[in-house]
């Protein structure tokens, strides 16, 4: 089952406004040492969000993306306005630069708001140091479209970003960029038919075998390098933080191993020295993994629930997993590391592998076939990934809900990360 498009490609050119007008602008962030920095979207409309409830500056949805920043403890509202049918999903990503030390309670909130101050759903909060480095965050508030729901009505709403105690850290503003994406009512039972069963956490086959594809991961969303199922070789050095984007369709699992080889001298022990993350579509949290590095090899692994169509109940990521379209996985080198490279980078592998679900009770290699459950896995082909890549930003898609048995398919999970 196929959603409609929310979301295009962000729009590109430079254009600069009169007074009191929004200029768009192409700018990255400055990395310590030449770090690889994350970069804002070509064409990035600036914008400064307002200190009180009120007059916050409107965030369209679908093409435009935002950029303003961000101080420690300050609250900014941006306005944005919903319809009666379409599900909202407004994100913020919060920048820290490179190789940044960050404090403690540091990090930002998200939530979005009627005017009233009605929470349309619970808010989000993302730490800068959850990850073990100071990494670029991200995730969204949303406002889901259901009988009985909250936000439900058509109007003005408020988007608040707020960000925590700089204490022992960081005390800069943090450049932040803005997205609102909504999505087309749906026909019929939005929640789809029920999915019976625990979900496998494990890959349906053997990791890829050979040299790999060498690559370059970007450094954002907004330039994350496409990768499929394979082998691929990229290398990072201490602080860095590179993006890459999978299709993933509805009713398929996303599984990521990430290896990262020796150094090039020895290092201390970082407990949270390496780290794997990903993000969805709408650039909502799906998932982090960290382990520890010395500068021997060792990998983080991640497997997500089924993307899917639903409620997002089971979970952060079964609420993560909601959509089919583009993720983003995201794998990063803690600053701490440096003492141990000598100034170099360090080797990774990454291996992908998207299949369609399997039931937990299934073992490796074996395919999901018949019986209930079953049309949940959709084919993919080259004319829905050629229309993929035409659109960029990846349309929200629907898909069938994945709800029953993702508690025990995420007890499966942290068995495994364990």
């Amino acid at each position: 089952m196929r959603g409609g498009l929310v979301a295009m490609a962000a729009a590109f050119g430079v254009f600069v406004g009169g007074a009191g007008q929004a200029v768009a602008v192409e700018w990255a962030v400055e990395g310590a040492e030449g770090l690889t920095a994350y970069r804002m979207a070509p064409g990035a409309i600036a914008v400064r969000g307002a200190g009180g409830s009120a007059d916050g500056p409107l965030l369209k949805a679908g093409a435009s993306t935002y950029t303003d920043s961000i101080g420690p403890r300050e609250k900014k509202y941006y306005t944005v306005e919903l319809d009666g049918q379409s599900s909202a999903y407004v994100s913020a990503v919060a920048v820290p630069a490179p190789g940044a030390t960050m404090g403690l309670r540091d990090g930002i909130d998200v939530s979005l708001q009627a005017a009233d101050g009605t929470s349309c759903g619970p808010g989000r909060h993302r730490s800068f140091l959850s990850a073990g480095g100071a990494y670029p965050v991200a995730d969204y508030a949303e406002r889901i479209v259901k009988a009985g729901g909250a936000c439900g009505a058509a109007g003005v709403y408020r988007f608040v970003v707020e960000r925590g105690d700089a204490d022992g850290g960081d005390g800069s503003p943090v450049p932040v960029e803005l997205k609102y994406v909504a999505e087309p009512a749906q026909k019929g039972d939005s929640d789809g038919p029920t999915a019976p069963g625990a979900w496998s956490s494990q890959a349906p086959s053997k990791p890829p075998q050979g040299e790999g594809e060498h690559i370059t991961g970007g450094t954002g969303f907004n330039d994350a390098a496409e990768v499929r199922a394979g082998l691929w070789k990229d290398e990072l050095r201490p602080g860095e933080t590179r993006f890459y984007r999978v299709s993933v369709d509805a009713g398929e699992q996303l599984f990521a191993d990430a290896e990262f080889g020796q150094s090039p001298g020895a290092g201390p022990f970082v407990v949270s020295g390496v780290r794997v993350g990903l993000s969805n579509a709408a650039r909502g949290y799906v998932m982090n993994r960290t382990g520890p590095y010395q500068g021997k090899p060792a990998t983080v692994s991640l497997a997500t629930p089924p993307a899917a169509y639903g409620s997002g109940g089971g979970g952060e990521a079964a609420r993560g997993m909601r959509f089919a379209g583009w993720y983003y996985l995201q794998v990063s080198l803690n600053p701490k590391v440096r003492q141990g490279t000598r100034g170099g980078g360090v080797p990774v592998t990454l291996h992908v592998d998207v299949a369609g679900a399997r039931k937990a009770d299934q073992g490796r290699g074996k395919a999901q076939d018949g019986g209930a459950g079953s049309e949940l896995v959709a084919a993919t082909g080259g004319r829905r990934d050629e229309w993929m890549r035409i659109i960029g930003y990846a349309g929200i898609g629907t898909g069938s809900a994945l709800l029953a048995g993702l508690g025990a398919w995420m007890l499966i999970a942290r068995r495994r990360d364990g």
